[in-house]
């Protein structure tokens, strides 16, 4: 009978290593489970079981009892995993791997400890997927909408080098630095939009409400309206008899534009237009430089190769001129030329971010030259939001005010028209 070397934890939380007879590892597993034992590594035939595989007895006495099939039923009550679930899951995985549990264990453990509903779901369908023999990386891939192909890249990576823990933490800081961009480009819009609204709200009270009021007035003193009241006038007219067009126009406008860009020639064309706006421009290549530097980075610091890392790096970029022109420049550096050289003949590198990664090439040093190229570009992201924040404010602040102004003008000018036709009557 086949002989199993074993780790394992005991009830009281102690690890204990020996051996055990058993026909195959499942009746291996069976025997630990009914001693009480949750195993966390087993040596057959000269092969290890996957760390924090799941011991069969001791999991399949609750699924049995109820727990299992709970969880799948309540699991189909809420909506599946997404993209956004993936750092908090991350997170809390690294919690648990950096106190010393494997990652078996630690998804185990999150599979019954996590109370939000879809973190746990993720949690359970990575467990069943390890418990089954299945790596983490592996496990992953099983979820694409949660998991992009690099995550599970740098994952399996980890794997490979036995630092799971360590690549947890790379991956997490960068996710993090990702997710702090969006949330600034979400506040620096936020103030605009709410500035946008505010004064939409403002005109149309003055158009829909106070000018036909005044007009009423007019009419019944048969007075004479300044130029400016008539235009004002005019202009309220068009809306009350167009406005229900011209906001149709706008909406059939906004969704052709909308389905011409989801196509790859649209995307490709509007993209071009984008970089060439005098603040959007710039921003978008910063973004585009920071991303392709970060996620280099990440990736060879965790072990992936050059050739790979460079195409998984490509999909991460989303300006589709700058994607096709990195597409070349990665086909040139795996033809041999040099990472800086090929980049510099793309036109979307600035000519400093090509010397500092040169200097890196040169040195041996081109993983932190990208960090170092990252945070760079973070700081000058972070700069060009602000700075959108601020013209976009002002450009359209003035353009309220002045409309605002013109408002007040034009009925200023019909109350004292009004009151002159008034004292001749």
């Amino acid at each position: 009978m086949p002989r199993y070397s074993y780790t394992a934890r005991d009830a009281g939380g102690q690890t204990v290593s020996a051996e055990v007879e058993a026909p195959s590892r499942k009746d291996a597993f069976r025997l630990l489970a009914a001693r009480g034992l949750q195993v966390g590594r087993m040596l057959e035939a000269g092969g290890l079981a996957p760390a924090g595989r799941k011991v069969p007895g001791a999991a399949a006495a609750p699924a049995k009892a109820g727990g299992g099939f709970q969880f799948k039923l309540s699991a189909a009550r809420v909506s599946p995993p997404a993209r956004g679930d993936r750092l908090p899951f991350l997170e809390a995985l690294h919690d648990l791997t950096t106190s010393g549990l494997s990652a078996g264990e630690a998804i185990r453990l999150l599979s019954v400890r996590l109370k939000e509903p879809r973190l746990k779901a993720l949690s359970g369908g990575l467990w069943e997927r390890i418990s089954e023999g299945a790596p983490l990386s592996r496990a992953m891939g099983a979820y694409p909408a949660v998991f992009d192909s690099a995550t599970v890249n740098l994952i399996q990576a980890g794997e490979a080098t036995g630092s799971v823990n360590d690549t947890l933490g790379r991956l997490i800081s960068h996710l993090t630095e990702q997710r702090e961009i969006r949330r600034k480009l979400m506040n620096a819009m936020a103030y605009p939009i709410f500035i946008v609204f505010i004064a939409a709200g403002v005109i149309l009270f003055f158009l829909f409400f106070l000018l036909p009021r005044l007009q009423s007035l007019f009419d019944s003193l048969h007075g004479k309206m300044p130029e400016s009241t008539v235009i004002l006038i005019a202009i309220s007219n068009f809306c009350l008899h167009y406005g229900i067009f011209i906001i149709a126009g706008l909406i059939f406008f906004a969704v052709a534009a909308w389905r011409w860009r989801s196509t790859e020639a649209g995307r490709l064309t509007s993209d071009a237009w984008l970089l060439k706006l005098p603040l959007v421009g710039p921003f978008l290549t910063a973004s585009t430089v920071h991303s392709f530097s970060q996620t280099l980075s990440v990736l060879l610091e965790n072990g992936i190769t050059a050739s790979e890392a460079l195409r998984m790096t490509e999909r991460q970029i989303q300006n589709r001129v700058h994607r096709h022109a990195f597409n070349g420049a990665i086909a040139r550096v795996l033809e041999g030329e040099a990472l800086s050289a090929a980049l510099g003949r793309t036109g979307c590198m600035p000519d400093l971010v090509l010397d500092r990664l040169a200097v890196g090439e040169n040195t041996g040093n081109v993983v932190p030259s990208l960090r170092d190229i990252a945070r760079t570009q973070q700081k000058l992201i972070s700069a060009q939001l602000d700075l959108f924040t601020q013209v976009f404010a002002s450009a359209f602040l003035l353009g309220v005010f002045v409309f605002v102004g013109f408002i007040a003008f034009a009925i200023v000018s019909a109350i004292f028209s009004a009151s002159a036709s008034f004292e001749l009557h």
